[in-house]
């Protein structure tokens, strides 16, 4: 692969590398990104209800997404580290599939865009879901995770869909 391939973690020998983003402009860049986990409608029950033995499944899950999107640089080998100004998550229960869904919104100001973090938070928050409710349902299903917008930077906003 070669850096025309538009692929920019790779340089023209084709060897992995991190992007240098130092000639790029500090801009407002923001990243939304969903997920949901599917589960037996007595789980969802016990996350409604707030009766898992753990604790509160969603607040917990909720803490450790905003953690995940602050140690993305950590976990993905050629992302950047960034100052994050800004890490929402949030959950919407949907008894009719019997489901959680998720939303992380991801906010900075610097020189590259927040996709990873927003995608990193909405995966461990699921993540913790499961971890939390794996007693009573090992067959909770992770899906349908992707990045839903962008704002920000050279190439300037992207909606999924549009």
């Amino acid at each position: 692969m070669s850096s025309s391939s538009g692929l920019t973690h790779f340089d023209a020998q084709g060897q992995a590398h991190m992007v240098d983003v130092a000639a790029k402009a500090s801009t407002h860049r923001v990243a939304v990104a969903a997920g949901r986990i599917r589960m037996q409608a007595a789980t969802l029950a016990v996350i409604e209800q707030g009766t898992a033995r753990k604790g509160d499944v969603l607040g917990v899950a909720r803490i450790a997404g905003i953690m995940a999107a602050k140690k993305t640089s950590e976990l993905i080998p050629l992302c950047h580290p960034l100052a994050l100004t800004r890490v929402a998550v949030e959950f919407q229960t949907d008894p009719a599939a019997s489901a959680v869904n998720c939303q992380a919104t991801v906010e900075t100001v610097g020189p590259t865009g927040v996709e990873m973090e927003a995608l990193t938070a909405v995966q461990v928050a699921l993540l913790t879901i499961y971890d939390m409710c794996k007693a009573v349902d090992r067959g909770m299903l992770i899906t349908d995770v992707k990045v839903l917008e962008k704002h920000g930077g050279k190439s300037g906003s992207w909606v999924a869909g549009e």
